[in-house]
């Protein structure tokens, strides 16, 4: 890096870890306290930008990442619908479907299984309460609530649904970030959408932080103002 001191070329260094002019600073051995604006004028200055520039480039030639490709990602993470991975969903209670509204079973296997319960529960001198199969049979739990039922009210039986995660493909898989298990459940991780949303504006130059003001040459702006007497025009 002909024509940059020690620091400075450090600085290109640090610079391409993260990007972070401030920390590149600092890590290149700046102090503390000016290594905000020190980081800042070194990306202003030609011969440190052309560097960076020439570095940048030749890094997405070797990694084929551009910034389009950068901005895809986010953009997808972005717009990507949590419902594909994780969602509520309300299913039909067991008398939505059944005849006269009455308890559906799932199948005659199913009925069977309760009655041999019922009698395996009823003590030596009583009669067992055989539950009714007059709601007849074909109980599936995914149908939607009907709206007529009087059980449920239409309101049907919340049940909480986790994607198969080895299956998640497009926009979902990139929002996925993770899973474990805790005391109280699984708990699932994403990727913050928010923040990949704020990226996207960021490329798009959709926010302005700060503005900087400078005069002929890159001085400083001399700014006069004239201010009349009393009394004159």
């Amino acid at each position: 890096m002909a024509g940059l001191t020690a620091k400075q070329q450090r600085f290109v260094e640090e610079y391409l870890v993260d990007l972070n002019a401030t920390q590149a600073a600092i890590r290149a051995g700046y102090s503390v306290k000016t290594a905000e604006v020190i980081g800042h004028e070194n990306l202003r200055k030609p011969k440190i930008q052309g560097f960076i520039d020439k570095a940048l480039t030749e890094r997405a030639e070797r990694t084929e990442i551009t910034a389009d490709k950068v901005l895809r990602r986010w953009w997808d993470i972005a717009t990507a619908d949590p419902n594909d991975i994780i969602h509520l969903r309300r299913g039909c209670c067991r008398h939505c479907y059944g005849i006269g509204y009455q308890y559906q079973w799932r199948d005659e296997e199913e009925y069977q299984q309760a009655v041999g319960q019922a009698i395996k529960r009823a003590k030596e001198d009583e009669t067992p309460a055989i539950p009714s199969a007059a709601g007849g049979y074909g109980f599936n739990r995914l149908l939607d609530p009907n709206e007529s039922c009087p059980y449920c009210l239409g309101e049907g039986n919340p049940e909480l649904h986790l994607a198969d995660t080895r299956k998640l493909t497009g926009k979902a898989r990139l929002l996925y970030a993770g899973i474990k298990q805790t005391q109280a459940g699984i708990e699932i991780k994403f990727q913050d959408q928010g923040k990949a949303l704020e990226n996207v504006a960021r490329h798009l130059g959709m926010f302005i932080d700060k503005h900087e003001l400078s005069g002929p040459g890159g001085g400083a702006l001399n700014i006069v103002s004239s201010i009349p007497r009393p009394g004159g025009d």
